[in-house]
């Protein structure tokens, strides 16, 4: 389909969304909101698809709402219904919320923060599984200083990557910060040179797409956003029963094999 906010391409097994208002910061509106979701929907369901990439245009990921919509705001509709509807009926409610679909999602993704993250951009890139940041990029929660709470499961998301104490400190001051003390706390995986950004981003994702087994990111992606709603009992539980299916698939088969051969693998994802 055609996109308007957005560019989405795959390429190599790794499908790659990017945020497209470049003269506006990437500022999140709702056109950019539809077209996200249409095309996490398309790489979710592509079978060529490996791995999924996150990034924006320019000199910033997402720099927030957009300003002009956000003034235009009709306080009686922002629950956005059509994109209310679960995107996987087989997972926990948790994750069937307006962005919180990303950890339904059984393939990685990965968010490359070329630039600034604040408000709503700070949001989609915690609901992606890495992050890879330019050693220059500024982050801030901004809600609290538009007068707005800690919206779309930032209260949830964001104490679970940095702790309690940092997050309710970032979230009450909404102040900026650099990508040097977002990787101290723990919010960003890896920083690079912003020369150096896409290149080492992009041999992650090759990475995973030719030398892991898609089936056993699939389980392991799902086993860990179980985790927070368990027990120790119960993960141990849902481990052992994921091995038992696990060593009875192809994937696990090539996995021995293309181990003893001495050569790449060639997983299927079955």
């Amino acid at each position: 389909m055609a996109y308007e906010h957005i560019k989405y391409a795959v390429e190599d097994k790794i499908a790659r969304i990017t945020l497209n208002r470049p003269d506006r910061m990437n500022a999140w509106t709702a056109t950019m909101e539809r077209e996200v979701r249409l095309a996490m929907e398309s790489a979710a369901g592509d079978d060529d698809v490996r791995a999924i990439l996150l990034t924006g245009e320019g000199r910033a990921f997402c720099a927030g709402a957009d300003m002009e919509e956000l003034a235009e705001l009709d306080p009686n509709d922002i629950r956005a219904e059509e994109w209310m509807r679960p995107f996987d009926m087989n997972r926990r409610p948790d994750w069937q919320t307006r962005y919180s679909f990303y950890p339904a999602i059984e393939k990685p993704i990965v968010a490359m923060l070329n630039g600034a993250a604040a408000g709503i951009g700070l949001v989609h890139a915690l609901y992606c599984d890495i992050r890879f940041s330019a050693d220059n990029a500024a982050f801030s929660t901004s809600f609290a200083r538009r007068g707005l709470i800690a919206e779309h499961g930032l209260s949830w998301m964001l104490p679970l990557l940095v702790g309690h104490a940092n997050a309710l400190e970032l979230l009450l001051s909404a102040r900026k910060f650099h990508a040097p003390e977002a990787y101290r706390m723990g919010l960003v995986n890896r920083i690079y040179p912003p020369e150096e950004l896409e290149e080492a981003t992009m041999a992650y994702l090759r990475d995973l797409v030719d030398m892991v087994s898609p089936r056993a990111m699939g389980v392991i992606k799902r086993q860990q956003y179980e985790v927070p709603f368990q027990t120790l009992a119960e993960a141990t539980i849902t481990a052992n029963h994921e091995m038992a299916l696990s060593v009875q698939s192809e994937d696990f088969k090539e996995g021995v094999a293309h181990f003893i051969e001495k050569r790449a693998p060639r997983f299927t994802g079955r």
